[in-house]
Parts: structure tokens; C-alpha cells; sequence
């Protein structure tokens, strides 16, 4: 009964002869250098619950898609004749 009772005492075996042999405890090391120079200071998250800001461009419409397809059809079909005229 002693050992049960002993187990919800809040302390902790392996970590206490962790923390007693140096392999981990006290203060949280820092971070590596080339972590603290690559990540920024500030890390803007959206808060869980919260919508995502309105974009700043719109969707395109349908015949604005198909210009634009028609546009690269005709780069295709142009840089596909320059390369047939260098063969």
C-alpha cells in the first residue's frame, strides 16, 4: 500500500536521477545559433476560433482564365516554332 501511495507523491524516479547524474534538469538550454539567426522574433499566428484576413486580390472569371490560357497557348505554339526552326 505504501508503494501505491508513494507513486502519487508528485515525485518523479527517472527524473530525479536524471536531473542527479547531469543528463537533464535545471534551466531549458538555449538554442543553437543557427536556429536563433534563421527563426524571427515575432511569429505571428492566427488565434484558433478566428477567421483568416480577406486577401487582398480577387478570384479571376471565368473569361479572364481564358485569356490567360489563350495567352500561353500562343507562347507555346511561338516558342515551339523557334524550336523547330533551329532543328
Amino acid at each position: 500500500m505504501a508503494g501505491a501511495l508513494a507513486g502519487c507523491s508528485g515525485g518523479n524516479p527517472a527524473r530525479d536521477l536524471a536531473i542527479a547524474a547531469g543528463v537533464t534538469g535545471g534551466e531549458p538550454k538555449p538554442a543553437p545559433d543557427f536556429v536563433s539567426r534563421t527563426r524571427r522574433a515575432n511569429l505571428d499566428y492566427i488565434p484558433v476560433g478566428t477567421s483568416a484576413p480577406q486577401r487582398r486580390y480577387r478570384s479571376k472569371t471565368a473569361s479572364e482564365v481564358g485569356d490567360a490560357e489563350a495567352d500561353l497557348e500562343r507562347t507555346r505554339a511561338g516558342t515551339t516554332a523557334r524550336g523547330n526552326q533551329l532543328q
